[in-house]
């Protein structure tokens, strides 16, 4: 095989692998709900948290990508500096230890890993500190496969059922649905009734387990009105998948309305599967 048929074959694998790789990226990007926030996890407003959670993001990645352009200008530095010359046998000098340059290997990483965990923690503090005196108190139990909502200072529920999804219109209608008032403080006490779930609502970019037994909280203050779509995100069964609900952020005056049509009423921890007792031997 000629020099001229080997290039002209190694040219059209590489324009092949190019087009694959621009096609696969192509495609990715249109699976993207978020396309027209480029690489930004979500909006900054949606609640008072999502904009420290953006900036918490961002700057971590900033700080990830000035680390590996300085390891990679390092290496190829090394790689360039040190590498064999044209004439020369064997192998270099051999250097036993170099003790500042172990010391700057040691401290230098251990700072980085204080300084990002300093700023992680001073947020996710800020993030999940409770308010003592929420306006809007909403006791969410996630169940196999759905959601109750009890709003506790309303003395109000909401009983979800089961949506089976069929790919079917007017699903989403179906689903339970959370209503918060906007520029309101809420606190969501999280519940399980039997498995381990976890409510997450991607547009407000926290997310908090639900444990059987224990409950957690978030405690945030919606910005923006709208409707936003909250998921399960903890595998909890055969329908895992289908366990989703919609979330509501309405004015004031809506929220009242809306939870003069609700049962008067709690459906608390009575409504929960007991754990089976262990047999004895």
């Amino acid at each position: 095989m000629s020099s001229q048929v080997r290039t002209d074959s190694r040219r059209a694998r590489i324009l092949g692998i190019t087009g694959l790789v621009s096609a696969g990226a192509l495609f990715l990007s249109g699976c993207s709900a978020e396309v027209q926030r480029g690489w930004l996890p979500g909006e900054r407003d949606t609640t008072n948290h999502t904009s420290r959670i953006t900036d918490l993001w961002v700057n971590s990645w900033i700080a990830a990508l000035a680390i590996g352009i300085i390891t990679w200008a390092l290496i190829i530095w090394c790689i360039v500096a040190y590498r064999r010359r044209r004439n020369e046998t064997g192998f270099p000098r051999q250097i036993s230890y170099n003790l500042p340059l172990e010391v700057f290997y040691v401290v230098i990483p251990l700072f980085m890993v204080f300084v990002l965990f300093y700023f992680t923690n001073q947020d996710i503090n800020a993030i999940n500190e409770r308010d003592p005196d929420p306006d809007v108190i909403i006791d969410v139990r996630g169940k196999q496969w759905s959601w109750d909502f009890n709003y506790v200072k309303e003395n109000k529920y909401s009983a979800g059922t089961q949506a089976h999804l069929d790919g079917g219109p007017g699903v989403e209608e179906t689903l339970p649905t959370l209503y918060l008032p906007v520029d309101k403080s809420v606190e969501l006490q999280l519940n399980a009734r039997d498995v381990i779930h976890s409510f997450w609502v991607p547009a407000f970019l926290q997310k908090m387990d639900m444990i059987p037994g224990k409950t957690n909280y978030i405690t945030l203050t919606p910005q923006e009105e709208g409707t936003f779509d909250g998921k399960c995100a903890e595998l909890c069964g055969q329908y895992h998948s289908e366990m989703l609900f919609n979330v509501k952020v309405v004015s004031q005056a809506e929220y009242e309305d809306y939870l003069e049509t609700l049962e008067t009423g709690q459906l608390a921890e009575e409504y929960d599967r007991n754990p089976q007792p262990v047999p004895s031997k």
